[in-house]
């Protein structure tokens, strides 16, 4: 375990982990449509979700054969364990709503951890392709419901994943005192550098920092669908008033 290669940012694997979680829901999108198969759709769901929940078993699998037996560093508390759970039952339900805190917490959170990953360990260490594998499948699956089914967000959408992620950040804070582990990276700011190594080395300042940058990040999020709304809305007007 010692002899790991390092993970090198935006090196080859890591560019390749990129490419393919940006091209494969697209592929797969196509397929279905091209298909109009429900039955093949239902199968990438099913096989998206035992990747996504077959890769946290082993993950947790693996931590305990390295001498990791504390409970306290094996609990779903990262955000990126909820919006895979989130994920999973917006993909099984199909419910708008579940996709709505998927869509904010999973591409909000799990592509800055795709950008920049707290990881120490590069291609072909098991560890490599645990945290791209749980991450990036989390992404995927958002992106295949947007272009299967056409979901997407709405203004109010901002105000019901910002009640949830407060739910997340006082259930995890809650546990990080109980444990001492920096779930969430609410304890301290993450040893890799991200967006968060610019925020306050004040722990107050740093969490009231932390809910900006959420707001700022779910509001960037929704940008798209206010653009395409107000030009959508622009040609509705033009072609009532008979504007060329």
């Amino acid at each position: 375990m010692n002899s790991a290669p390092a993970f090198h940012a935006y090196g080859p694997a890591h560019l390749i982990v990129i490419f393919l979680t940006t091209a494969l829901p697209f592929a797969l999108a196509a397929l279905v449509r091209k298909t109009k198969s429900r039955l093949l759709e239902r199968a990438i769901i099913s096989a998206l979700s035992l990747v996504l929940v077959l890769n946290y078993l082993a993950y947790l699998a693996l931590i305990r054969g390295m001498g990791v037996h504390s409970w306290s560093q094996m609990l779903p508390m990262q955000l990126c364990d909820w919006a895979m759970l989130v994920v999973i039952v917006a993909m099984w339900t199909g419910n708008r709503s579940w996709f709505e805190v998927a869509y904010f917490w999973g591409i909000g959170g799990t592509v800055q951890a795709v950008l920049t990953p707290n990881l120490a360990y590069g291609f072909p260490d098991f560890r490599f392709f645990s945290f791209f594998i749980s991450h990036c499948g989390i992404i995927i699956g958002i992106v295949f419901l947007m272009l299967t089914r056409k979901y997407r967000t709405y203004p109010f959408s901002i105000v019901k994943v910002f009640l949830w992620s407060e739910l997340y950040f006082v259930v995890t804070m809650i546990t990080d005192r109980i444990t001492g582990y920096n779930y969430g990276f609410l304890l301290h700011k993450p040893e890799a550098f991200s967006i968060l190594s610019f925020l306050s080395d004040s722990r107050p300042l740093y969490l009231l920092q932390f809910h900006l940058l959420a707001l700022v990040f779910f509001t960037v999020l929704y940008a798209p669908f206010a653009i395409y709304d107000l030009l959508r809305g622009r040609q509705l007007n033009e072609a009532s008033s008979g504007v060329p």
